[in-house]
């Protein structure tokens, strides 16, 4: 989800499409959260791991 997140900000980024950069931003976040309760040994929506 990570990097799909970067991905939408690099071609938002690039095509000056301001929702794919919204949407980018927004995937990064999520992405960042879950990893963060995931490396907390937090299980998120029952699953102990992502990858």
């Amino acid at each position: 989800m990570i990097v799909l997140g970067v991905v939408m900000l690099v071609v938002g980024a690039v095509t000056q499409l301001s929702l794919l950069w919204t949407v980018g931003v927004a995937l990064v976040a999520i992405g960042l959260v879950l990893w963060l309760l995931g490396a907390a040994g937090r299980a998120v929506a029952g699953r102990r791991h992502y990858w």
